[in-house]
């Protein structure tokens, strides 16, 4: 509170964001009673949505987003999944048992990844995952590396994407760079395998290949962003309530804060197809849904829509 009323007596206009890599009950504090932090970096996200796309299951993911609370007016959260640093494990206590912590550990380990350990009262513990998330995401707990690695990668950053607050993309993200295991040997951290350095004729050759999945990745986050942008039910602080459709689809729902777009953003976080009844999620029959990402229209509400694996839609019922 004193940090606060500090900088906005110096610069009335400052935004404060709180980069805070504790428990979800404690990073959540930050906001105060919006007289503190106007952004916290959501630090939950990034080892849960992980732990939801290698096991298929996202009942842990969406206990978490139920329990969120809408940020007040003038706060929000900031939305990230990866960064230089590795993928935080202590933001999930509470959140997944010590077993499921454990096979993450172990798949991540068998995916190429390191682990920094701390030190507790019980010894030396999992304290952070060192791992590019491209290579995080190249198979599943049950059945190791498969052949939906993209898929995989793209719907991680479609449900962050759309997700109540801010989006933040580490760069590295945006171009699938893959473990750097020889910088890792040359600075002696293992923090530096997802810290690579590009030469610019490197990347940009990489961008340039249409063979390159740095390119194909690339494009599909682009247009993303891009779509993203003009919604107006992806407002920081526009209305979101999760939905319910089984273990195997992730959903919520989003709405502008004017009350005129819905979006309801599905997903299906598993490598099988996924049936959904379109009236499990209560569109309005009305209006006529049009999934933003592919461009499929929906005009009868009982209808049924089919996730291929990994794969996401954004159903809206305005299209800007």
């Amino acid at each position: 509170k004193l940090l606060r009323t500090l900088i906005e007596h110096h610069t009335h206009d400052a935004i404060i964001i709180s980069e805070t890599n504790v428990p979800n009950r404690e990073n959540l504090t930050y906001f105060g009673n919006a007289n503190e932090a106007h952004i916290i970096y959501n630090f939950s996200l990034p080892p849960l949505l992980l732990y939801t796309l290698v096991s298929g299951d996202c009942r842990h993911l969406k206990t978490w987003l139920m329990s969120m609370p809408p940020a007040q007016a003038g706060t929000t959260y900031l939305n990230f999944i990866a960064s230089h640093d590795g993928i935080g494990l202590r933001p999930l206590d509470g959140l997944v048992s010590d077993e499921e912590r454990e096979q993450l550990v172990a798949s991540m380990l068998s995916f190429g990844g390191r682990v920094t350990m701390r030190q507790s009262g019980q010894g030396d513990q999992p304290y952070e995952l060192n791992i590019a998330l491209v290579d995080a995401l190249q198979g599943t707990l049950a059945n190791g590396p498969d052949q939906w690695q993209y898929q995989r990668y793209i719907c991680a950053h479609a449900i962050m994407l759309a997700l109540e607050g801010i989006p933040a993309l580490y760069i590295h993200s945006l171009f699938a760079t893959p473990n750097d295991y020889t910088r890792v040997e040359n600075t002696g951290r293992v923090r530096s395998i997802n810290r690579h350095v590009w030469q610019a004729e490197a990347l940009d050759a990489a961008l340039s290949d249409p063979a390159s999945h740095h390119q194909r990745v690339f494009a599909t986050l682009k247009r993303l962003l891009e779509l993203r942008r003009r919604q107006p039910a992806f407002h920081p602080n526009a209305t979101q309530f999760t939905l319910h459709l089984g273990t195997g689809v992730f959903g919520f729902w989003r709405q502008s804060i004017n009350r005129s777009q819905s979006i309801f953003c599905l997903s299906n976080i598993t490598d099988q197809q996924q049936l959904i009844n379109l009236a499990d999620i209560n569109l309005v029959s009305t209006d006529t849904w049009t999934d933003l990402i592919n461009g499929a229209s929906f005009c009868d509400a009982d209808s049924q829509l089919v996730l291929a694996p990994y794969q996401c839609v954004w159903l809206s019922n305005l299209t800007v």
